[in-house]
């Protein structure tokens, strides 16, 4: 069985290409995906310059490939469903080799302004006349 299941950040915009004479669309881009370590390993990690987070390749076809290249941009959270792909090619006499994951899923777990923070005490939000909803204060929750 080869399935992954992936949540991380974009580390680059989507780049998209189409394939000569098929037309088919693939979109190339990088997630972070952190590595989930404690605070104090993680201090220790980064006061070492040693990453806490892993950086996985994304190779996405047809059209969920166009739609990546449309809506995503670097920084954006997304949920990645797909599998494990290694291939190798020679560069300068050099055979070098590559680890993909080839999603069958993209889910978008980010929307909205990508220059905007995300902050859930935002009272400019508009909830489309709900009637009844009334916006809680975290103070107010309690836990």
């Amino acid at each position: 069985m080869n399935n992954v299941v992936l949540i991380g950040r974009l580390t680059r915009d989507p780049e998209l290409r189409y394939i000569p004479g098929s037309g088919t669309a693939v979109a190339r881009f990088s997630i972070a995906v952190d590595r989930g370590l404690s605070r104090e390993k993680k201090q220790e990690m980064e006061s070492k310059n040693q990453p806490t987070a892993d950086f996985i390749n994304i190779v996405v076809w047809g059209k969920p490939a166009e739609n990546c290249a449309n809506y995503l941009v670097k920084g954006r959270l997304v949920g990645i469903q797909g599998r494990i792909q290694t291939g190798s090619y020679e560069k300068d006499g050099v055979r070098r080799y590559t680890t993909d994951v080839v999603a069958n899923n993209v889910e978008f777990l980010e929307w909205g302004d990508a220059n905007r923070s995300q902050n859930f005490n935002d009272t400019s939000l508009d909830f489309g006349g709900i009637e009844g909803f009334h916006p809680t204060d975290n103070d107010d929750i309690p836990f």
